[in-house]
């Protein structure tokens, strides 16, 4: 695009200016310019008041929209009442053919009775506003506008004050503020040749930056990738998927349209918000699986583990997520692989808080607090389940219940043991690691 020079700027440089900063699209940035150079375009869109937004509008773009229906309903409106012309039969049965029935038979014995008289002109006067009801339906019918062209038009038109509204609102009359306020500082815009230079050497100066940070981060990943891919992989090991492989792949994004080209290492590039790569992690659950981004190739228990994996992996790095929510981790999973997992949610639970559904007594065993949710004996909705913190005795007894299905001696003994042992681990755990047994 070639700027557009004005007469002040002519013969004599000028000092760039600063384009201003909003959260809406500056009307004085660089990349703004050729939006405000259509400021006049603009204005020529909105012209006030908008006709397409009032209400009145309505009626006439639903009329526009419906003509044909609108026009078949009056028609057979006006056919009931008189009488369709091109079919003399419907004579026999319309509303003004039967009111002259009706006033014909008491015609001749309304002269004998006053009341008789008085509803034969009852009958007179329904007959004449049936025949100007007609009249008007035949009006009605000529006068519909069934204009397709007009209706694209509008809506058309519509749309776009939608969008614009969309962009520059909430309302239209920010919308006209806002061209107002470009063509403002579009009058004070410097175009001058030296100002254009200043704005070219700044950009291809934050490119060479962006693209020597960009690379810095992208030789960064590609170092860490593939020990971040060993490190998930050995914890999914301990988590019951011993054949599972984690891959972490690092590519250069896609330019896409719009996108500045960079070059980095003498080839092309393309920045976003976070680098110039493309970071996936692909799952190969077992050695004859093919290798699928996580998202797309793992299950719902699978899918959680890895998570677990990686959480236990990054460790320091992901403390600002404060709350981690885990379920089904424990599908397909049992005896030691389940007291791996209920360690490692607990070494997690140091520093998060950390949500599990499960069904395992190995990783409820190691949890805070457990809570159990069930649907009450005596409710009669089926939609109500209850929640209940159990502890002590309580605790000992679901642990029972989740190890047998039943609360024997034998039973709770084991869930006793569970818990002691799980106490023990983690008072291990947390004098190895320099923290208190007290996680929270």
């Amino acid at each position: 695009m070639t700027p557009r020079r004005t007469p002040r700027n002519s013969g004599r440089g000028a000092r760039p200016r600063t384009a201003l900063r909003t959260g809406r699209p500056g009307p004085a940035s660089w990349l703004g310019r050729r939006t405000c150079c259509g400021t006049a375009w603009l204005r020529s869109q909105l012209p006030h008041p908008f006709p397409e937004r009032t209400p009145s509008c309505a009626p006439r773009r639903r009329g526009w929209r419906h003509a044909d229906e609108l026009r078949l309903a009056a028609r057979t409106a006006h056919d009931a009442l008189l009488g369709d012309a091109d079919d003399p039969a419907s004579y026999a049965s319309d509303v003004a053919t039967l009111l002259g029935i009706a006033r014909r038979s008491l015609d001749m014995e309304a002269a004998d009775d006053p009341a008789l008289g008085a509803m034969r002109d009852r009958i007179v006067e329904l007959a004449a506003l049936v025949a100007d009801l007609g009249a008007d339906l035949v009006q009605y019918g000529a006068l519909l506008d069934a204009d397709p062209a007009r209706l694209a038009e509008v809506e058309d038109r519509r749309a776009l004050l939608t969008s614009l509204t969309r962009r520059y609102g909430p309302e239209l009359t920010d919308v006209l503020a806002w061209a107002e306020e470009a063509e403002r500082q579009l009058v004070d815009l410097d175009v001058s040749d030296e100002a254009l230079a200043a704005l070219a050497a700044e950009r291809d100066a934050l490119a060479a930056e962006t693209a020597k940070l960009g690379s810095a981060l992208s030789a960064a990943r590609h170092d860490a990738a593939d020990r971040l891919a060993s490190s998930i992989s050995a914890e999914l090991a301990g988590l019951a998927m011993p054949e599972a492989r984690v891959t972490v792949t690092v590519a250069s994004r896609t330019p896409g349209a719009g996108a500045y080209p960079l070059i980095v290492d003498g080839a092309p590039a393309v920045a976003g918000p976070d680098g110039l790569d493309e970071v996936e992690i692909l799952l190969q659950p077992r050695p004859d699986a093919p290798a699928l981004p996580v998202q797309r190739g793992a299950s719902g228990g699978e899918l959680s583990r890895v998570m677990l994996a990686i959480e236990v992996c990054l460790g320091e790095a992901a403390k600002d997520v404060p709350t981690l929510v885990f379920d089904e981790v424990d599908a397909g999973v049992g005896g030691r692989a389940a007291i791996e997992v209920g360690r490692r949610l607990a070494r997690l639970a140091q520093d998060y808080q950390v949500i599990v559904v499960t069904h395992l007594p190995q990783v409820a065993a190691y949890a805070d607090q457990h809570v159990v949710i069930d649907k009450p004996e005596d409710s009669t909705n089926r939609g109500v389940s209850a929640v209940r913190v159990v502890d002590g005795a309580d605790r000992v007894a679901e642990l029972a219940r989740m190890l047998a299905g039943s609360g024997t001696e034998t039973a709770r003994q084991h869930a006793a043991e569970m818990l002691t042992s799980a106490a023990a681990d983690l008072a291990d755990d947390g004098t190895r690691n320099g923290r208190s047994p007290a996680r929270r």
